[in-house]
Formats: C-alpha cells, sequence, structure tokens
C-alpha cells in the first residue's frame, strides 16, 4: 500500500489519489510555482472542476500532498519509537526512522522538501504550524516519559528537533539533489550518534 493508499483508502477516493499523484508527479519534474492546474488535469485525465471539488485551488492540493507526507512519516517514526526504552534508543529511533522513510520515498522526501516553504508561507501555514507543534509535543513528552537526563530536558525544545534530525536533514538533501551518491541508510547509524552527541548528554 503506498503513502496515498494509506492516506485516501477506498474505492471512493479513487480520483483523489489520481489527481495527488498527477499532482505529485508534475510538481517535482516542473516545480510547484511553474505547475498549473491544467497539467495535472492532463496528468490524470480529469476535469478542472474535479480538482477544485477536491481540493478547493492548487495551494489545496499542494498542503494536501504535504500532510499525506508527514503523516506517513510520524506513521513511521511512531513505530520506530514503540521500541525505544532510552533517550540515546529515542534519538536513534528519529534519526533511523527519518533516514529510512527518505531512502524508501525520495520522489516524495523531494516533494516534501519544496513544498514546506509553500506551505508555510500560503493559506494552510496554520494547519502546518498546529501539526508541526503536536509533533513537537509527542516528541517531548515521550522522552518525558523516558526519564530523560536533566541536560536533554532543559535545552529549549524548539532546538531539540533540529539538533537530532540536522545531520540527517542535510545529507538526504545532498542525496536527492544528487550531490552525493550513497544512500543515507549508508551513513545511519553515523547520524544518529552524531545526533545523540549533538544534544551533549553524557
Amino acid at each position: 500500500m503506498d503513502i496515498l493508499e494509506r492516506s485516501y483508502p477506498g474505492r471512493r477516493a479513487e480520483l483523489k489519489r489520481a489527481i495527488l499523484r498527477a499532482g505529485l508527479e508534475c510538481f517535482n519534474a516542473q516545480g510547484i510555482e511553474a505547475t498549473t492546474i491544467e497539467m495535472i488535469r492532463s496528468g490524470c485525465d480529469t476535469s478542472v472542476g474535479a480538482i477544485y471539488h477536491h481540493f478547493g485551488n492548487k495551494e489545496g492540493l499542494v498542503a494536501a500532498l504535504l500532510f499525506a507526507a508527514m503523516e506517513d512519516q510520524a506513521s513511521l517514526r511512531q513505530q520506530y519509537l514503540a521500541t525505544a526504552q532510552t533517550p540515546r534508543d529515542g534519538v536513534s529511533a528519529l534519526v533511523l526512522s527519518y533516514v529510512d522513510w527518505v531512502a524508501d520515498q525520495p520522489e516524495w522526501a523531494r516533494y516534501q522538501f519544496n513544498a514546506r516553504f509553500v506551505v508555510a508561507n500560503g493559506p494552510h501555514k496554520e494547519e502546518l504550524v498546529a501539526r508541526n507543534r503536536a509533533r513537537n509535543q509527542q516528541l517531548q513528552e515521550w522522552f518525558a516519559r523516558a526519564g530523560a537526563g536533566d541536560k536533554l530536558t532543559s535545552l529549549p525544545y524548539e532546538l531539540v528537533p533540529s539538533l537530532i534530525i540536522g545531520p540527517a536533514e542535510s545529507y538526504c538533501r545532498a542525496w536527492l539533489s544528487g550531490r552525493v551518491a550513497s544512500s543515507p541508510r549508508v551513513y545511519r547509524e553515523t547520524l544518529a550518534e552524531a545526533a545523540w552527541r549533538a544534544l551533549g548528554v553524557a
């Protein structure tokens, strides 16, 4: 089952999935700004009216794809965290799930990197902020339950995700753009160790 089938299951959502697939392909090939509704319509053989009916406008389609990617990534993250026991395990779970998701879903990851800025500056920015806030709150609660040390819990929590994911995100971006050849999976353990050290927790 792919990301869109998980996010929009069932036969009644077939057209919606087709529109989203065409949108993902167009946005990655042409760029979000350059892509038109007509390009997407042509890619899924439907009407412009159907696209507007399901998503309101292009911005709604862009946001729907981004949120589907975020939900899928969050689902994998929760699976990895479910087996983690210590704060260090939790940091590893965050990095490994991030790296594995990007390696498994390169087209979605490429889109996510490009779409995040667009959505953050568009009509769906409040929903994006709310989703990010909820994610950070969940992570904060997980580390509290895991008995994270004072040094970790004393860090500004808005900084913690960047310290943990920063090196992995940097490498993944380089891989997706073709600047490096090796899959991020090759360095997943090294990136997890770097994240733990970045937190400065003994």
